[in-house]
């Protein structure tokens, strides 16, 4: 499964039945489990960590030092769950000891040609990054999360779960759970509601997401009375829960 050409430091670890391309090139820190395929021309460096059954497609980076001047080559992380998909061209780097020293891929996520994933930033399950989506660092990423092309996000920005942007859109502050957002700079749409019913949201939830979405961007309300609405809302509409914890712990602002 390892082809002659790739070059693999002995101290690097594979599981059982892994898969190695020409040419690719594996350094010493790097852990790799079952099942992963790891295409040609591929370069897997520093303390990285990959799980099983993923498939890496070619002329990826993983796990090159971070695009941040103040890294002075302390041994920090790149982890990455099980069954991802990660077409070519794709780069993600390790952490920094500025964060908390390690950039996370979760599991079941798929991302596609020229994606970047940035130094420190936590990405969760489930999550559809479009072409060249581009993380600058300490970005979290929710689970279901969905990135259209060429879509920016800021660096400390967070996405909440089971949102979706459009092509081309520009994250400076954070998205909050559910919702659509487009443009430069990101503005709200409205709530990703085909997504939630494929995803097996029952009608009431989504009646109770749409409500909470108009209290938050259509009455006209500032920010914290919009909240205090919501936390009367979600005595009886619990499903809108996750939007105000969204909003508790925000740093950047959402978007409006």
């Amino acid at each position: 499964m390892i082809h002659p050409s790739a070059i693999i430091h002995p101290d690097a670890k594979l599981g059982a039945k892994v898969s190695v391309g020409p040419y690719s090139i594996l350094g010493e820190h790097v852990e790799i489990g079952d099942n992963t395929v790891i295409g040609p021309h591929v370069i897997v460096s520093g303390h990285t960590r990959i799980g099983c059954d993923n498939r890496i497609f070619q002329f990826c980076s993983i796990g090159e030092v971070p695009q941040d001047k103040k890294y002075a080559g302390e041994p920090t992380r790149l982890e990455i769950g099980d069954r991802n998909t990660i077409r070519e061209f794709c780069t993600l780097n390790l952490g920094t000891v500025q964060d908390a020293g390690v950039t996370r891929l979760g599991d079941d996520n798929w991302i596609m040609a020229y994606v970047h994933i940035a130094h420190d930033c936590q990405v969760g399950n489930r999550t559809t990054f479009a072409n060249n989506a581009q993380l600058a660092g300490h970005v979290h990423i929710d689970d279901w999360a969905i990135l259209g092309g060429y879509t920016g996000v800021h660096q400390f920005c967070r996405v909440g779960a089971h949102t979706m942007t459009a092509v081309g859109t520009v994250v400076l502050q954070d998205i909050p759970p559910f919702v659509m957002a487009a443009g430069n700079t990101a503005t709200p749409f409205g709530i990703n509601a085909e997504g939630l019913k494929r995803r097996g949201f029952s009608p009431d939830a989504l009646m109770a997401l749409k409500r909470a979405y108009r209290t938050l961007y259509k009455s006209g309300l500032m920010l914290e009375e919009a909240r205090a609405k919501l936390e009367e809302e979600v005595k009886v509409h619990p499903e809108i829960q996750p939007i105000l914890d969204f909003l508790a712990a925000s740093k950047r602002g959402i978007i409006r």
